[in-house]
C-alpha cells in the first residue's frame, strides 16, 4: 500500500459524524496510560457507545497529521470531553450516537484516531505504550514493543513528521 493509497474516510457509528483521513498514519499505538483508560471507561457508561478500552486496558490509536485530517461531516456533533478543565489533551465524541471519535493534544500536530473509528485494514500495531500505568499485569502479546513510559522512536517518528509538516501545528477545523 503507497502513502497515497493509505488513509480513508472515518466515522460514528450511527454516520452522521465522519472526517477524511489521508494518507499513512504517523503511528499506530496502543496506550495504557490513566487518563486514556478513564475517559474510555466513562465514554463506555453513554448509552451505544462503543468501548475504546481493550480486555487488556489499552485504547488503540492511530495518528495522523493534523493537515491529512479534513473533510468533515456532521462536526457541529462533535463534543469534547476534558479530564479536568486545563488538561492539553481533549477527546471528540459524536453526540448523535455516543462514538469516541478523536484524541487531540492540543498543542501537538497530531490527531489521534480511535482505531475503530476507520473501517478496513489499518496499519499493523507499532508499540504499546505507558504499559506501567496497567491495573492487570498479565503478560501482554510479543505482536509490538512494550513501554513502561513513551517510546523514544515514537517520538522520533512525531518529530520527523512534523518536521515533514515545516513544524507547524495546523487547526483542525471540525
Amino acid at each position: 500500500m503507497t502513502e497515497e493509497q493509505a488513509g480513508g474516510r472515518c466515522s460514528c457509528t450511527c454516520g452522521r459524524v465522519a472526517a477524511t483521513v489521508r494518507g499513512k498514519p504517523i503511528l499506530h499505538a496502543m496506550c495504557y496510560c490513566t487518563s486514556c483508560r478513564t475517559a474510555g471507561l466513562a465514554f463506555a457508561l453513554k448509552s451505544g457507545a462503543p468501548s475504546v478500552v481493550g480486555s487488556d486496558g489499552g485504547t488503540d490509536l492511530l495518528l495522523y497529521r493534523k493537515d491529512r485530517v479534513g473533510r468533515f461531516t456532521g462536526g457541529e456533533l462533535l463534543r469534547e470531553h476534558r479530564l479536568t478543565p486545563t488538561s492539553p489533551t481533549r477527546r471528540l465524541v459524536a453526540a448523535c450516537c455516543n462514538t469516541p471519535m478523536f484524541l487531540e493534544f492540543t498543542r501537538g500536530h497530531w490527531l489521534s484516531v480511535y482505531a475503530g473509528r476507520v473501517p478496513g485494514n489499518v496499519t499493523p500495531l507499532e508499540v504499546r505504550i505507558m504499559t506501567g500505568d496497567r491495573i492487570d499485569k498479565t503478560p501482554l502479546p510479543n505482536d509490538a514493543p512494550s513501554f513502561a513510559t513513551h517510546s523514544g522512536k515514537a517520538m522520533l517518528k512525531l518529530l520527523a513528521a512534523w518536521a515533514a509538516m515545516g513544524f507547524r501545528k495546523p487547526k483542525v477545523e471540525w
